[in-house]
């Protein structure tokens, strides 16, 4: 039960019954679906079955730009359906990822073959290519270019591994930092932020390549399991003879080392995340772009010399994650957040790990760029008596209860499933 989780931090029992009330309106308000055509209604739809933890914090974007990212996410994610597909032979999905920009301005192009579980975005694009021909010229333009981009870097990588660092920035720019620079690029064709956030395409690629970093280095065992290899062998070639083998147990100090290494090298993107964060003016971009930046930083905290990222799944608690979301909001928060798990990291930092200079120097800086001093962080530690703790689960539980059974009987309600 989420609420166990969290009982002994009690900012985020707190944050969590809030969140359950209403307190999500904040940074999530609600979209008057009514207003919209069938098909865009179709789009959103298909957004938050298809995204995890983009949907909400789109659909809290300002205006026009909204529908403008609701279309480019949905292309990219049909883009990455193709990828991800193991079922289409190279022969055939090589053409498609390279002409796949094209299929944007063809109103009747579908791809039915797909056996990947999000393939109703591929069996249904002509919707979503008939709302990106309704965006402005503007809108359309970077999306055409980035979905050309992407599928030109994403062909490459079908046929070779991820090999060096280098390679590794290469295709995470490729997956990601080119969505980043796309954003930013959309961004400011709205009018919403300076024409210099989408110029400026180094801070905007260091914005994917950090989260996609970040979730590379957290899904090792489910990605080698299914056959996938993104942890590139210049790093682990250091440590085990094959990828695979840093999951044996006896491997587990090198594979500490092979993980501390590559959480290392994601960190020195936060920088730059926190000099791209505080450019920004516009409160649904700031929240749209901070809050899974610092889901990010929480996540390799977490990860950080943890054995269970080569056992099962690394998460952050869902108390925590729904801390950082209410809290994200301006960059005073995000910077104390920043510094707050940066300091932990710092105090899991092995005498004797082979990159402990490194990780030590990046979080010097990553300290130094948050502009906290580390005698102002609030702490993190809790004393908690037995009594607090029993009367917390019992009030938590009892709270949780009554709001999910109150939430569960009003769903429906002006849901765009409902309609």
């Amino acid at each position: 039960m989420d609420i166990l989780k969290s009982l002994g931090h009690p900012e985020e029992l707190f944050n969590l019954v809030k969140f359950k009330m209403g307190g999500c309106s904040a940074v999530m308000p609600k979209l008057d679906y009514e207003s919209m055509t069938e098909s865009l209604r179709t789009c959103y739809l298909y957004l938050n079955q298809t995204s995890r933890s983009f949907a909400a914090v789109i659909q809290a974007l300002d205006g026009e730009l909204r529908h403008a990212v609701c279309i480019f996410y949905l292309v990219l994610r049909a883009l990455d359906t193709v990828e991800d597909d193991m079922s289409i032979p190279l022969d055939k999905k090589v053409p498609m990822l390279n002409d796949f920009h094209s299929y944007l301005y063809q109103d009747e192009w579908r791809f039915t073959e797909s056996q990947e579980k999000d393939r109703q975005v591929l069996e249904d694009f002509p919707t979503i290519s008939l709302e990106f021909r309704n965006l402005a010229q503007e809108y359309r333009d970077v999306i055409s270019d980035i979905c050309h981009r992407m599928g030109t870097g994403m062909a490459e990588f079908l046929e070779k591994k991820v090999g060096s660092m280098k390679e590794w920035d290469e295709y995470c720019h490729y997956v990601a930092g080119l969505v980043g620079i796309g954003l930013s690029q959309l961004f400011s064709a709205s009018q919403l932020e300076d024409p210099e956030v989408g110029r400026d395409t180094e801070l905007a690629n260091s914005m994917g390549l950090f989260l996609q970093k970040t979730n590379i280095i957290r899904d090792y065992l489910e990605d080698t399991q299914e056959g996938r290899a993104f942890w590139p062998q210049e790093a682990w070639s250091q440590f085990a003879g094959r990828l695979e083998d840093l999951a044996k147990p006896d491997q587990l100090e090198s594979a500490l080392s092979c993980l501390n290494l590559l959480v290392t090298d994601a960190l020195r993107h936060v920088p730059d995340v926190i000099s791209y964060l505080s450019r920004l003016r516009n409160q649904s971009v700031f929240n749209f772009c901070a809050i899974p930046q610092v889901m990010a930083i929480a996540t390799l905290s977490t990860c950080y010399n943890n054995p269970m990222v080569f056992q099962g799944v690394v998460k952050i608690r869902k108390g925590q994650a729904v801390t950082l979301m209410m809290e994200a909001t301006n960059m005073s928060a995000v910077q104390t957040i920043i510094a707050q798990h940066s300091q932990e990291i710092v105090q899991k930092v092995s005498l004797t790990d082979p990159s402990r200079d490194k990780t030590l120097h990046i979080l010097a800086l990553i300290r130094e760029r948050s502009t906290l001093s580390q005698s102002s962080l609030p702490s993190r530690t809790h004393h908690l008596s037995p009594m607090y703790l029993s009367a917390a689960m019992l009030l938590a539980a009892l709270s949780w209860q009554y709001l999910s059974t109150t939430a569960a009987q009003a769903q429906g309600t002006g849901d765009m499933q409902g309609q």
